[in-house]
């Protein structure tokens, strides 16, 4: 439970300092981990990134303020770490769908978004099947996009990939495989929240697992030898391959010996590359360590 405890105090700290400029190495290490760590483990525990959290709770902050008639707007805008008016009314329109100017006017309301905490939820009934694999190198090699990261329902940029999964691209696949599990591997890597983008963004790639040198002219990533944290999923619907997903990061990972180490996601869909679909089984592989002892 200590991993919940910790990244309760992160919370804490954010909380108590929302009118600084937040430090995400020191917020990680409040949190006992790597500032990819936390980021990633954040995201999929609460279904949006640390910085839009961080967002939302300043420009609620900020809403409670401006029903004070006698605060200036550029006052709390600055406040809250906006040095432009014009970027904090943009900012502040979009949360509470009015201007700041605004708030005090009568049949105005605002919008709160609530302080976070983390609780471990136990839920009988459903158990997990779940094994730890240390595997060697090898590649994976496919086609590759930079797309946003969907928490809920459909991803439109990953339905657009498979589109591009033609016929020809399917031979050159099925040529390349020679690494088991075989099937259709689907891996997410170089995760960024950053405060320019409008959502996390991450490279996804579509492909196979290989260890050849010649890739046909598609994308090769390279995978270095780790530990994995490999957890079956019951269908390969995606409802429920998502909440999958969530239960590995909310009650797997906490009541674990492991934290997420870095290194690709991946969503293997073990078949035949020749026999689209004949699906197997569905699989999540999650790169993992030893939790260091404090």
């Amino acid at each position: 439970m200590n991993v919940l405890k910790d990244m309760n105090n992160a919370l804490e700290y954010i909380e108590e300092n929302l009118e600084d400029d937040l430090d995400m190495a020191e917020i990680a290490n409040i949190a006992r981990c790597s500032e990819f760590h936390f980021k990633k483990m954040f995201s999929y525990l609460s279904g949006i990134t640390l910085l839009e959290y961080i967002r939302r709770r300043r420009l609620t902050m900020a809403g409670f303020e401006l029903k004070n008639p006698k605060m200036k707007v550029i006052d709390v805008a600055i406040k809250y770490g906006y040095h432009s008016p014009d970027a904090f009314a943009r900012a502040f329109h979009q949360l509470h769908g009015i201007n700041p100017s605004e708030v005090n006017e009568k049949g105005r309301s605002l919008k709160a978004f609530p302080r976070m905490t983390f609780q471990f939820t136990i839920k009988g009934g459903d158990a997990m099947d779940y094994r730890i694999e240390e595997k060697e190198a090898f590649n994976l090699v496919g086609i590759k996009e930079r797309i946003p990261l969907v928490y809920k329902g459909e991803n439109p940029a990953i339905t657009e990939m498979v589109r591009q999964l033609t016929e020809n691209v399917y031979v050159k696949l099925d040529s390349l495989a020679n690494v088991e599990p075989y099937g259709v591997y689907h891996a997410s890597f170089n995760f960024t929240d950053r405060e320019n983008e409008e959502n996390a963004q991450l490279d996804h790639l579509i492909g196979v697992a290989t260890t050849k040198k010649d890739w046909h002219g598609l994308y090769g990533y390279n995978v270095s030898a780790r530990t994995w944290a490999i957890v079956t999923v019951s269908d390969h619907a995606p409802e429920t391959i998502q909440n999958t997903w969530g239960r590995i990061y909310s009650e797997w990972l906490p009541s674990s010996n492991y934290e997420v180490a870095e290194g690709p996601e991946i969503l293997l869909f073990a078949e035949s590359i020749d026999n689209k679909n004949s699906h197997q089984h569905t699989e999540i592989w999650i790169p993992v360590q030893k939790m260091k002892q404090s």
